[in-house]
């Protein structure tokens, strides 16, 4: 059996975590291994909506282990909340739900300070959700940083927090002008958190490690998108941890030599959140008409997110720093009105046509795409579950994208909910998940 990391190949919102719902039957574990309550994957199942923002989306599966692995940052007020609310829906957590004691801590001081800065930014904000993700992981580069494991010696956290609040208030008053941070508002309370969490606290890497030598499969599960990774996303409008599948490792401490293959998630068009370039972007009528066939709001904030066409380049450059084997698109129902589709296949740059993702960010904001139209199929494809039902129209869509990218599409998504969704047969999906089957063709 495979170890699969599962990755967004866009800027996020992709539709992971649909994905490693439908892949969880057939692996042991489902490892959250980057990111924070940032992030928001939402699984539906039947007539229920489940949103999650810390615990991996496998978690819903019966039976299954979820582990937030070192690499995370962990809100413990959220991660609570979450947890409580997925017990009073019947979703068990105890002996299932596995917490690095090495992960960081978002502590209230690192919300005001995402929030302060993003003011004070002005035009060049970042569009964070100022969840207090950034500036954790900005601790943790520091080594000034508090690890969930603190919170079960007070003596240290304590002696911890009162070193880094020292730190922290003189910054938010006398850079930010914002009221400081007094520990006696944090001390008792995060002492309760730890309290709460310490039945699942333990070494993770440990966990997988064993798990890995008794040939348990796992499943790896990425928060955010490719294009909003620190080093190789569209900087600095990123988030600040390793997206792509190598911080699968790091965020875990499972070698690389144990993981069997990478599979990236892209929507049948493209969208992001927040600020930065957006070469595909489309505005007003038809940007709108993708929005809200989408329903692109943002699962942690509401926003509403910039819609825009498909991208091939930034695709063959998720395939590039991933190592991408396969492919799994997501919505292509969104698309079934439009009697015209188009495809970014380079990027013209003053004299020059870039096939190739620029690193500046500069080139980026003044690059414009070189688009190819595909005829639309105008035919609804919302539900159907075997991608020979699919018109042709749309399976010449795909096709294309195969060709672009070089890669298969292994699995199609039409509809939000479990079975609403294709698998090619003979895919790297199949052959990594033999129990994973196309369902039969429907009769015609």
């Amino acid at each position: 059996m495979a170890n699969i990391v599962v990755v967004g190949a866009q800027w996020g919102d992709e539709g992971k975590g649909k994905v490693v719902d439908v892949l969880t039957p057939f692996v042991e574990l489902i490892v959250r291994y980057q990111g924070g309550n940032n992030a928001g994957h939402t699984v539906v199942i039947g007539k229920e909506k489940f949103i999650l923002h810390s615990i991996p989306s496998g978690i819903l599966r019966p039976g299954k282990r979820g582990v937030i692995a070192c690499g995370v940052v962990v809100d413990p007020a959220s991660l609570l909340e979450e947890m409580r609310e997925l017990a009073e829906r019947g979703i068990p957590l105890q002996g299932r739900l596995f917490i690095s004691n090495n992960a960081h801590l978002i502590l209230p001081y690192h919300r005001l300070l995402d929030e302060a800065d993003e003011r004070h930014r002005g035009s060049r904000r970042i569009g964070t959700t100022s969840r207090g993700v950034g500036p954790a992981y900005t601790d943790k580069a520091a080594r000034v940083g508090i690890r969930t494991g603190d919170l079960l010696d007070e003596a240290l956290f304590r002696e911890k927090l009162e070193a880094n609040l020292r730190i922290k208030n003189a910054i938010l008053q006398a850079v930010y002008a914002v009221a400081p941070v007094r520990m006696e508002e944090i001390l008792p309370a995060y002492l309760r958190y730890g309290e709460a969490l310490a039945p699942y606290l333990c070494d993770t890497t440990l966990l997988l490690n064993e798990a890995i030598e008794r040939e348990a499969p796992i499943l790896f599960e990425g928060a955010q998108g490719t294009m909003l990774d620190i080093d190789h996303g569209t900087y600095p409008y990123i988030t600040a941890s390793n997206t792509t599948a190598g911080g699968a490792s790091t965020g875990t401490g499972v070698p690389p030599t144990k993981i069997h293959g990478v599979l990236g998630v892209a929507k049948a068009y493209t969208t992001r959140v927040g600020e930065g370039p957006f070469p595909t972007e489309v505005k007003g009528e038809l940007g709108d008409l993708l929005r809200s066939r989408g329903s692109e709001y943002g699962a942690t904030t509401g926003r509403p997110r910039r819609c825009g066409w498909i991208d091939a380049v930034v695709l063959r450059h998720a395939v590039r720093i991933n190592g991408l084997d396969t492919l799994a698109l997501t919505k292509l129902d969104v698309l079934d009105p439009f009697p015209t589709i188009r495809i970014a296949v380079g990027y013209r740059y003053r004299q020059a046509i870039l096939h190739d993702f620029p690193l500046g960010d500069r080139v980026l904001a003044a690059a414009e795409p070189v688009y190819e139209e595909w005829p639309g199929w105008q035919s609804s494809t919302a539900g159907l579950r075997h991608v020979d039902d699919l018109p042709a129209k749309a399976r010449d869509y795909m096709d294309r994208l195969t060709e672009l990218t070089g890669r298969e599409i292994g699995l199609v998504s039409t509809g939000a909910v479990r079975e609403e969704t294709m698998v090619q047969d003979g895919s790297f999906l199949t052959r990594w998940f033999p129990g994973l089957r196309p369902a039969p063709v429907s009769p015609r």
